[in-house]
């Protein structure tokens, strides 16, 4: 199970997501940004940064 916290990218969030693979972290996490932090244009380097912030899920 992949996770994603968003304040390890934007201080203060403490939203987070997790699914059974990085695209679906990915998905959620570029939705999460347009609608909770007013990002119009997900480019490819966001992407990337949250590919970096994505990690396996503690049991």
């Amino acid at each position: 199970m992949k996770e994603f916290k968003c304040g390890q990218l934007v201080p203060g969030c403490d939203w987070e997501t997790h699914a059974e693979d990085e695209a679906e972290v990915v998905r959620r996490a570029s939705d999460h940004l347009r609608s909770a932090h007013g990002e119009t244009h997900i480019r490819g380097n966001m992407v990337e940064e949250i590919k970096k912030r994505v990690h396996e899920r503690a049991a």
